[in-house]
Order: C-alpha cells, then sequence, then structure tokens
C-alpha cells in the first residue's frame, strides 16, 4: 500500500490576484517612498521622545484638547515612543503586503524529517527568498529601516538615566562634620551634658541652618542615639573611650545588618536592640555585636562640648553607617 496521499484536486480556493507593484515599476517604486516615509516618521518619533527627556523639564503643563491640562515631559515621551514602535510596525507591514514576494506555493504533506537533500533546498530557497525581498535592491528601504532601527535601540539606553544618578560617595558619608551640633529628634534643640541623667537615651540629628531643609535621605543615614552611663561602666580602648564625653556615648541608630532603626535600650543590661532582626549590640563594649545576624558593630560618632558647652561632632563617622554595599571596604 502506497503511503503517499492523493493531492485534492480542487482545494476551493479563489484565483490567484496580482497586485499593482508585481507588474508596474510605477506602483513599485511608490510602495517604496511609502514604506520610507513611515520609517522615517517612526526615526523622528525616536527624536521626539529623546528631545522630550533631555529638553523638556518636569514640570511643564500644556493643555491638550479632550486631556485637559497635561504633563508636557510625559506627554511628549508617550507620543514618541508610540509614532516610533507604531510607525516601524506599519512600514514592516506595508513592506510585506506591497513589496515581498506575493507567491502562492503548495507543499505535499510528509514526514516530519526532511531528507538531507530537502533541508538543504530549504537553506537554498531561504537564501533566494532574502534576495528576492529585495532589501539589496531596494537601498531607500534598507537606509530608512536602518535609520528607524538604530534610533527605536536608542529609547531603551536614554531612559536608563532614570536609574541614577549614581550615588557616588554619597553612601560612605554622612551630614556630621567637625564641630557639628547634636540637637533632639524630633525638636532640633541643642543639648548640654546635664540635659542626660544617667540611663538616658536622647535621639538625636546634626543641626543645620535656620530655614534649611532637611531631606529624608539624610535621616535615614545621620540619626544618632545618645545614652549616658557611669564612666567607670565602659570597657573601652582609650581611643574609643576618647570619643565619649562624661559618660555620654553616641552610636549610630541605623543597623548594620539591614538599616533597622536600633530604638531599644535595655537600662540593666546596657544593650541595645534591633526590633526587626533582633540584633543586640553592647554598649559599655562600642556596640559589639553580642547577639542576632548584624555582622559588625554599630558605628561610634566621637563627641564632646563646643566653647557654648553643647554637645558636638569631634568628627565625622570614621565608616560608614548602616549595612553592608558594594564600595564597602568592610
Amino acid at each position: 500500500m502506497s503511503n503517499e496521499i492523493e493531492a485534492i484536486k480542487d482545494p476551493g480556493l479563489p484565483a490567484h490576484v496580482h497586485r499593482r507593484a508585481d507588474t508596474d515599476p510605477k506602483a513599485a517604486k511608490k510602495a517604496e517612498r511609502q514604506v520610507a516615509i513611515l520609517f522615517l516618521l517612526s526615526a523622528a518619533g525616536t527624536v521626539l521622545l529623546i528631545a522630550s527627556y533631555i529638553f523638556i523639564p518636569q514640570d511643564v503643563f500644556i493643555f491638550f484638547p479632550v486631556l485637559g491640562s497635561t504633563n508636557a515631559h510625559q506627554l511628549f515621551l508617550g507620543l514618541g515612543m508610540a509614532a516610533s514602535l507604531f510607525f516601524i510596525g506599519m512600514g514592516a507591514i506595508h513592506w510585506a503586503k506591497t513589496l515581498m514576494p506575493d507567491e502562492e506555493v503548495i507543499i505535499q504533506r510528509h514526514e516530519f524529517r526532511s531528507p538531507d537533500e530537502d533541508r538543504e533546498e530549504f537553506v537554498k530557497a531561504a537564501k533566494a527568498g532574502a534576495e528576492a525581498a529585495g532589501l539589496g535592491r531596494r537601498s531607500l528601504i534598507k537606509r530608512s529601516l536602518g535609520l528607524s532601527l538604530g534610533l527605536v535601540g536608542l529609547s531603551p539606553l536614554i531612559l536608563l538615566r532614570d536609574l541614577g544618578p549614581l550615588p557616588g560617595d554619597s553612601l560612605t558619608k554622612t551630614s556630621w562634620k567637625k564641630g557639628t551640633r547634636l540637637v533632639t529628634d524630633p525638636g532640633d534643640r541643642p543639648i548640654r551634658p546635664e540635659d542626660l541623667e544617667v540611663g538616658a537615651v536622647a535621639q538625636t540629628l546634626p543641626a543645620i541652618a535656620a530655614g534649611e531643609h532637611r531631606k529624608l535621605s539624610d535621616i535615614a543615614k545621620d540619626a544618632v542615639l545618645l545614652i549616658r552611663l557611669r564612666p567607670e561602666e565602659f570597657n573601652l580602648d582609650a581611643e574609643r573611650l576618647s570619643w565619649t564625653h562624661e559618660g555620654i556615648i553616641a552610636f549610630s541608630k541605623i543597623c548594620s545588618h539591614m538599616g533597622c532603626a536600633v530604638a531599644l535600650y535595655e537600662q540593666q543590661t546596657k544593650h541595645l536592640l534591633c526590633p526587626c532582626h533582633q540584633s543586640t549590640f553592647d554598649v559599655t563594649r562600642a556596640a559589639k555585636v553580642i547577639f542576632g545576624p548584624a555582622a559588625r558593630p554599630l558605628p561610634q560618632l566621637a563627641i564632646t562640648v563646643d566653647s557654648e558647652g553643647y554637645l558636638v561632632a569631634q568628627n565625622p563617622f570614621n565608616e560608614p553607617v548602616g549595612p553592608s554595599f558594594w564600595e564597602r571596604s568592610s
């Protein structure tokens, strides 16, 4: 018995109708120009997107029919991206419908795995099809498509700017400087040593100039806890002891594990606790970790008093505060 399948003599399909561009060179040239125009419109959309991103401020609003008062930056970003993607797609569709080969081919059913000879013929046919598409012959389409695709590729690169700016050295520094006063948080009141009794705790921030706005990102790094003990209760080396003043010691409030606020102080044990993951720090030993996942002690801020008797920082923190990050050396 033969495995060949008998071909359908009359599949019921209408007769194939050739397009004008297949027989009329003028129509083909007109279609080529139309495709090129669509690709150029796509390129113009990408230029609009880039120009809007760079030159239109984010706080500019314009009146637009139907939409009303609209953010110009976002409006033209959206219009530029929409135009770049829409017209490059329309150009490809118009090219395929008017200029690419339009021949009906009947392929008889056969085994899934083609013989090697057929596979070689397929490769030759694919190459011939690419040649027949006319990309090599139609230089106008080739150039306009290259421009459109090249500019579309710039869009995501431009938008990567929104991931920045890079942090630079902002992760390694805080607002604390030599001579910066410690002020209460909240209240912004300067603190004298006599304001703290033994066993007392105070949350502080660096003083800022009158009328200056305190950034939330700075608060997240600058928060410092003041704790007063009896001087004889410290178990510190000479350098660390010189960073204290009359039994008052200052530590970063930002946990060295995950950056939570270390806000729980056990007066009897003289331990600081992080409420998030229960890291525990011994105040008498320069906030050494005695329990929990934290890998480093809390950074200690060296303090003293100024000429008016208010507590001030001797120097900035000697190491970055908070959890680890890539550029940190410890």
